[in-house]
């Protein structure tokens, strides 16, 4: 899957890269048939959780999309993970049903 991470504003390590590529590549095991992806890293003015992740996913005919906020990038991928997980399945049922 070919995978297009954009961070705003700030410069994103390697090491944090190759953590959103591997954990986003996972998916494949969900939904085969992922065409690409773009992922979206920005520093927003919250207190806290300053960390916010979008992730958009292309399938067939149609974009799953996530957005996450988190202490760390690392957190917010993996909510966004999750919840991109959940969002295969059910469109993976529906297309069978």
């Amino acid at each position: 899957m070919k995978l297009d991470i954009q961070s705003i504003h700030f410069d994103a390590d390697k090491k944090l890269l190759e953590y959103i590529e591997k954990k986003i590549n996972k998916l494949d095991t969900f939904y085969d048939q992922i065409l690409g992806g773009e992922v979206f890293l920005r520093l927003t003015n919250e207190a806290k959780e300053n960390k916010l992740v979008e992730v958009k996913l292309h399938v067939q005919n149609q974009s799953i999309f996530v957005k996450e906020t988190s202490i760390s990038f690392e957190a917010a991928i993996d909510m966004a993970e999750n919840t991109l997980r959940s969002q295969l399945v059910k469109y993976k049922e529906k297309l069978r049903g």
